[in-house]
């Protein structure tokens, strides 16, 4: 309705303001929750200078696409507005709609992304999704204009609090900028000793000044500048602290805006349109060090080795040869094979880590040719594999970093760690447990674990909503009842806040296309690692009453399985199992539906209840399916709840006490203990030589005094 009022209406184009029909500019459309929320854009000024603003991202909300765009829908759409475009690697390239017809004939500056649609004007920084594209074609072919003034595209109204926050963050960015000191203005002693700590004894000041690296005194923090926009205006900073350790030094990174609420490539600001080739790298001195030994240019990303945003691919489109060489380590070659298809694998080339191939920084401090290692990257796309030769080094690879190769390995579950070895990517885990045993609760824990580990995490609730689901994941990210401490909560809140974790608002049953598609879009735009599903039996619907359910959960399954291998992220699927007697344990044929769950699983967990005990330590969870080196066993846990998390309890703390249905049963069972007597007096005369053990650490000193 809104635009049959515009194109009958009497506004001036250049200060009308669209109802925007949607509500992400990501291109979202329906419900997805971060809970996922997207960064608002709001235009400032006239003229060919404008500002990009961001809204903070808060908790972020994953919607479903209603009707999911595709490159061919797009390409069919401009073809039918007469727009010209080129197909680019990631993003199709045409003539800017905000520019003059006579400026833009020449230079195609508008980049729209192939799975999203998203899509930027290079010259005027206006962002938006597919729809606010089309809207202005539509309203641009109506009104017969050449072109649309930017402020015609406004973004979202914001808060007085999101408005404060973003002037306090840009007024934070200012005075740290000015408060800092390029590295000429130190005294060469000053400059030696930064460098040292830093380990960067090789960057010459040239080298730093190019890149606008300065020393921010009062913190000891090296600062990297993030510039953009037509007049390369500074937009954003990362500080970058050094703690010296027995490993070597460790960084510490504070970026302003906050992580996630800002993105942008260090070293932007040096390119220039001349250049064909780019190296990517996973940190700000590592880009340093490529630029310096090979004079190629060189990026490096916002987040490290976490995330590629796509609103960043339009700055690497120029680029017909992307070398991908994010780190010395596993992590870093599994996110350069995922990034490599976000940027297109014909152009990408990958550095493989090894021993003679660390990450660059460590390579120009050990005086070891980058160019040569650049010369010898392999291509992303394989045709396909004839031999073992290809494979060789692969497999290598796996032999000397097996504690790498095995996963993420869990901080609060070393158990887990002994027998599973770690999290690891593109697999399938099926979880059950018995109702009411809290298998949702375990498992946020479980998730909860590996995010703080910076394992991009994307819940699918269709059990309980996202708010109590939420709450429960704080409580045992703060290890304490919040209820009780309200003063602490915006601490850790704000904590809580910064972890890659995302939900879905699904909620009750849903259909498995819809789930796929948004899990898909979550994998691409956030570059999600692990997904959890609670639970199957949510997506099975009741839509298809005349089908086999069997079936339909045989298909869902499946899809799962297929979509873990096809985009590399680890799927937890959580399914209820049959009902079984209270007294007996959960196998494996106790998972719900056929055999097809347990046998396209990758790992197979069950929750343990035994619920005629009713001591603590009455659950435990077992491990009855290891696909990557077959252990499988299981160990008791300890639920505590006051924080809501599970914990291995100490060897022999606990006893299990069955619960006697009636005093006559106690009776009963004093007979056969009679006549296991003498078996526990054998046992008692060799209990002294174990004394020294229960008492090495007493308690109570009352009690060791008596």
């Amino acid at each position: 309705m809104w635009r049959r009022l515009l194109l009958g209406g009497h506004s001036p184009l250049g200060v009308l303001t669209f109802p925007l029909r949607r509500h992400f500019s990501s291109g979202f459309r329906g419900p997805l929750t971060h809970s996922i929320t997207p960064r608002a854009v709001t235009l400032r000024g006239t003229g060919s200078s404008f500002c990009r603003e961001y809204k903070k991202d808060a908790q972020a909300t994953v919607e479903f696409l209603e009707t999911p765009v595709t490159v061919t829908d797009i390409k069919q759409y401009l073809r039918s507005k007469d727009v010209p475009f080129n197909d680019g690697f990631s993003c199709l390239h045409a003539p800017s709609v905000f520019v003059d017809a006579a400026t833009r004939a020449e230079r195609f500056s508008l980049f729209v992304d192939k799975t999203t649609g998203q899509f930027l004007c290079m010259d005027t920084q206006v962002e938006g999704s597919w729809e606010d594209l089309q809207d202005c074609l539509e309203v641009m072919q109506a009104e017969e204009q050449n072109f649309l003034s930017p402020q015609v595209l406004l973004g979202f109204p914001e808060s007085a609090e999101e408005r404060d926050q973003r002037e306090r963050d840009a007024e934070e960015a200012r005075r740290i900028w000015s408060a800092s000191v390029p590295f000429s203005e130190l005294t060469e002693d000053e400059a030696q000793l930064v460098k040292t700590m830093f380990q960067i004894t090789k960057i010459t000041n040239s080298t730093l000044k190019k890149f606008g690296v300065r020393l921010f005194k009062p913190t000891k923090s090296l600062v990297f500048p993030w510039l953009g926009g037509p007049d390369s205006s500074l937009k954003g900073l990362k500080l970058l602290s050094a703690q010296s350790s027995d490993g070597g030094v460790h960084y510490n990174e504070a970026t302003v805006p906050k992580c996630g609420s800002y993105d942008n490539l260090f070293g932007l600001a040096s390119l220039t349109r001349a250049d064909s080739q780019v190296v990517v790298t996973g940190r700000e001195l590592d880009t340093l060090a490529v630029s310096q030994a090979t004079g190629l240019a060189s990026v490096a990303l916002p987040r490290g080795v976490s995330c590629l945003p796509p609103a960043l691919l339009p700055y690497l489109e120029q680029f017909k040869r992307v070398t991908l060489w994010l780190g010395g380590d596993v992590r870093s070659w599994e996110a350069s094979k995922i990034f490599s298809r976000k940027l297109g694998l014909r152009r990408c080339r990958l550095v493989r880590p090894g021993e003679y191939r660390p990450c660059p920084g460590e390579a120009l401090a050990q005086g070891k040719n980058l160019s040569i290692i650049l010369a010898a990257a392999i291509p992303a796309a394989h045709k396909s594999i004839v031999s073992f030769k290809q494979l060789r080094e692969d497999v290598y690879g796996e032999l000397v970093n097996t504690d790498q190769v095995a996963g993420v390995k869990w901080s609060r579950f070393p158990e887990l760690n002994r027998i599973l070895k770690g999290h690891r990517k593109g697999e399938l885990t099926v979880f059950t447990g018995p109702t009411g045993s809290g298998k949702t609760t375990f498992i946020s824990e479980l998730a909860l674990d590996l995010c703080t580990q910076g394992v991009n995490t994307l819940w699918g609730s269709f059990e309980i909503n996202n708010v109590r689901l939420a709450k429960i994941m704080l409580t045992q990210f703060a290890m304490q009842r919040l209820e009780e401490n309200l003063d602490q909560y915006d601490y850790w809140a704000d904590k809580f806040e910064e972890l890659p974790l995302y939900f879905m608002t699904f909620h009750g049953q849903q259909n498995i296309k819809s789930v796929l598609d948004t899990m898909q879009h979550a994998v691409y735009l956030y570059d999600i690692n692990h997904v959890v599903i609670d639970n199957l039996q949510f997506m099975m619907g009741q839509e298809n009453l005349s089908v086999d359910k069997f079936a339909v959960q045989d298909h869902i399954i499946g899809a799962f399985r297929k979509f873990a291998t096809n985009s590399g992220c680890h799927v937890t699927l959580i399914i209820h199992p049959r009902k079984e007697e209270d007294d007996r344990e959960l196998q494996t044929a106790s998972i719900f539906g056929s055999a097809k769950a347990s046998q396209e699983a990758d790992n197979v967990l069950i929750l343990q209840e035994k619920k005629l005990v009713s001591c603590p330590g009455r659950r435990s969870l077992q491990v009855t399916k290891n696909r990557f080196d077959g252990d499988v066993g299981v160990f008791p846990l300890d639920f505590v709840k006051a924080s809501l998390t599970f914990s291995t309890p100490v060897k022999g703390k606990h006893k299990l006490k069955k619960i006697a249905a009636n005093p006559e049963e106690n009776k009963d069972a004093e007979a056969p203990a009679k006549k296991d007597s003498g078996a526990k007096r054998e046992k008692a005369e060799k209990q002294p030589s174990k004394t020294p053990k229960s008492t090495r650490a007493p308690k109570n000193p009352a009690t060791e005094s008596e």
